[in-house]
């Protein structure tokens, strides 16, 4: 019923670019199965990004233990902040072994990783007030749970997809619908409806901006619903906002001079990471959907650089295996891999695969996000 690859047609290599088909074909008939080393790397991020959050490594390191064949992986760990030109993952093995999945183990890892970034940057942009992944309405449902928990990943604090956010282990966040307030005809009669009959557990926040100017909406929603409403919810459109930060201003002082302080102030609707920032001295919270769901790639690519042994390379790649390192004071650098480290320098990539065979569990989603987090604050403070 729907266009979507299944977990077999991945693992049989049903998803791969006709070239590596045929390339299989040749090397097969002329009997070459060299084992070779293959780093993954970007040349440079989308956006001028100056970084990016590594992520989809779990899946990429499940489908390489999957194949059940001698390979050996080392990656940097998912969640941590990568730069261009650096190797993010090295496979080695027999390239037969490899060939057919390149197409996969790429869009698993580029997508993954865009999604992730963005929300890290919203995230970042907000200055530590919450910010809820709104997005999985915009892409084909099936992929909806991976914007979702990469979302997360990014350091998103609620995803709104139900079933994501069951595989998380936390509840999914949400407000109520414009569809709501239009079928029941009224705002307040919307968040009296709602609070009479959803879970209390579910916090109150009313959506305002359906059919009159949003001050009088949220002052008579606070005042229908007093200490039981936990915040109000912006979702105008462009064409109706003006001056957002000056509205959302207003509403702030309209709700404190009638003793509404504790009322929280929730914006949605079209935000990216550089209109957050504006609206931060107003905002409590955040909910972000196409931006983050509709995130650019990050256009990484695998490139053999050593062949039985040997380095090689395509043009513009360095050849040969490398260390890629970080010294006490955060310096990040490659080294070939024959070199003896300087003192106070150590590698970053982890082993993770040897022998075909998964090395220890995988993170996560909730490890995963802390390391995003950790790498805020030491890399970009």
């Amino acid at each position: 019923m729907f266009h979507i690859a299944s977990e077999n047609d991945i693992l049989k290599g049903s998803v791969t670019d006709a070239y590596f088909l045929r390339t299989m074909e040749i090397l097969k008939h002329e009997d070459v199965n060299p084992q070779v080393v293959c780093e993954l790397r970007a040349g440079s991020f989308p956006d001028g990004w100056e970084w990016a959050v590594f992520a989809g490594l779990g899946e990429a390191i499940a489908l390489l233990a999957a194949l059940n064949k001698p390979i050996q992986a080392r990656a940097l760990p998912e969640g941590s902040l990568c730069y261009a030109h650096e190797p993010v993952l090295v496979i080695e093995g027999r390239y037969q072994d490899i060939c057919i999945y390149e197409t996969a183990l790429l869009g698993l890892l580029c997508q993954a990783s865009g999604i992730a970034t963005r929300a890290a940057r919203c995230k970042l942009a907000a200055e530590g007030r919450p910010v809820y992944s709104f997005g999985a309405r915009r892409m084909h449902p099936a992929v909806a749970p991976l914007v979702d928990r990469n979302a997360f990943i990014g350091g998103c604090d609620g995803v709104s997809g139900v079933l994501c956010a069951q595989r998380l282990g936390m509840p999914p966040v949400g407000t109520m619908p414009h569809s709501l307030i239009l079928v029941l005809g009224d705002t307040v009669g919307a968040i009296l409806a709602f609070d009479k009959i959803v879970s209390k557990n579910i916090p109150r926040i009313a959506l305002i901006d359906t059919f009159a100017d949003e001050k009088f909406e949220a002052l008579r929603v606070a005042e229908a619903m007093g200490k039981r409403l936990h915040g109000i919810r912006l979702d105008t459109p462009p064409s109706r906002r003006g001056d957002y930060p000056r509205l959302l201003e207003e509403l702030r002082w309209e709700l404190d001079l009638r003793g509404f302080h504790n009322v929280k102030i929730l914006v949605s609707g079209g935000l990216t990471d550089r209109t957050i920032p504006p609206l931060n001295p107003y905002a409590d919270a955040y909910g972000v959907g196409t931006f983050i769901s509709n995130s650019p790639v990050v256009d990484f690519s695998l490139d053999i650089v050593e062949i039985e042994e040997e380095p090689v390379a395509k043009r513009g790649k360095r050849s040969g295996r490398k260390t890629l390192a970080v010294s006490a004071s955060g310096e990040r650098r490659l080294f070939p891999a024959s070199a003896r480290l300087p003192k106070g320098w150590r590698p970053l990539l982890q082993e993770m695969i040897s022998d075909g065979k998964l090395i220890g569990p995988l993170p996560s989603a909730h490890e995963i996000r802390e390391r995003v987090l950790r790498g805020f604050e030491k890399n970009l403070s």
